[in-house]
């Protein structure tokens, strides 16, 4: 909170914006995503656009607070729960947008609807990553389909690669090879994050783009995802599966309490 307040200052600072404000969300917890959802509902008069950012990358084989795998429960069920709960928040306001930041990494996953959470598998960071980058792009493409008539259009987008702490857990920065030799290659390609926050802020405001929903983007230019992001069925049942482990009431899209996995520590990301 403490880096989030101080950005916060930067920008009212800059903008001379004095409603700018920073607010507790660990993405780890569904009961801290609930309490964040209800403060926007209570305090905010509109939600025109929601950018769904955070993630974790390779990270050990933790689980949130609820259970979850943590590279699923934060980078793809956080923000699930997230933007339904705020969903009639965005109709209200329309137009709105949802922009979903997956990866490239997503082309080398693979959703499996038995074991979301690598409880019978051995557990592979790398491919538990690539999964919860899939399920946001699948996530993107039932949602539009939920979404169209409202107003309210979602794209999924790989901005690039940023330079911040995202593959603090990858080991490349501990390797001796890595730092000198394949180090300087990287941090050339790499982008600071103000250029890397631009595709994220052209998804949100760019006039062309009013009415484009169910998209991925790569950067500022759209293409297609990969071949199982597109299937239609998986996105359903991924849907389905999701709003269970989460306990959505998909009736009504509030959440039902007291429907989770079982409880185990929650490691700090």
């Amino acid at each position: 909170m403490e880096k989030c307040e101080a950005a916060a200052r930067d920008i009212r600072g800059e903008t001379l914006n004095h409603r700018v404000s920073a607010r507790h969300l660990d993405l780890a917890s569904l009961k801290s995503v609930r309490e964040f959802a209800a403060k926007v509902i209570e305090e905010e008069e509109r939600v025109d656009i929601l950018i769904n950012n955070a993630a974790v990358m390779r990270c050990p084989h933790w689980t949130t607070e609820d259970g979850f795998e943590m590279q699923l429960g934060v980078n793809y069920l956080g923000h699930f729960l997230l933007t339904n709960l705020l969903l009639d928040k965005l109709k209200a306001s329309v137009p709105g947008r949802v922009v979903n930041l997956s990866s490239l990494a997503h082309v080398a996953g693979h959703v499996d609807l038995e074991d979301l959470n690598w409880q019978r598998r051995k557990y592979d960071t790398k491919a538990a990553y690539c999964q919860s980058k899939l399920a946001l792009v699948l996530f993107t493409k039932e949602l539009s389909r939920r979404l169209r008539g409202t107003g309210v259009t979602v794209n999924a987008l790989h901005p690039g690669v940023a330079r911040t702490e995202l593959g603090r857990h990858t080991g490349m920065h501990r390797s001796t090879f890595s730092s000198f030799t394949l180090g300087p290659i990287f941090w050339l390609l790499v982008k600071s994050p103000q250029l890397a926050a631009q595709p994220s802020t052209y998804l949100a405001v760019a006039e062309e783009l009013e009415g484009v929903s169910g998209k991925y983007f790569d950067g500022f230019k759209e293409k297609a995802p990969a071949p199982e992001a597109e299937d239609e069925e998986l996105a359903q049942r991924l849907w389905a599966e999701s709003a269970h482990l989460v306990g959505l009431d998909m009736s009504h899209g509030s959440p039902v309490r007291g429907q989770s996995l079982s409880r185990s520590p929650l490691e700090q990301v």
